[in-house]
């Protein structure tokens, strides 16, 4: 088996079009680069959060009390450059 070393070296021999072929394929062959599994892993961990859910409730309250204090989003909102 290669060291991650000879793997990184491989992957910068590779052309431009093999490269982007392995980047599209990469999520396959590494799952844990998959977005939505990590997210799904977060929303299924049963472990309690008790500030996070204070947190959550704090602004549920909020929200419940004055919900034009809260802006609408947008999808074009997450296209912008921070």
């Amino acid at each position: 088996m290669s060291t991650v070393a000879e793997i990184e070296d491989a992957i910068r021999a590779l052309s431009p079009a093999e490269r982007e072929h392995l980047a599209q394929d990469l999520p396959s062959i590494l799952p844990e680069l998959n977005g939505d599994l990590q997210w799904q892993r977060i929303a299924n961990d049963a472990r309690p959060r008790p500030a996070l859910t204070a947190l959550g409730d704090e602004i549920a309250a909020q929200f419940k009390k004055n919900p034009a204090a809260f802006g609408e989003l947008r999808d074009a909102d997450f296209d912008k450059e921070s």
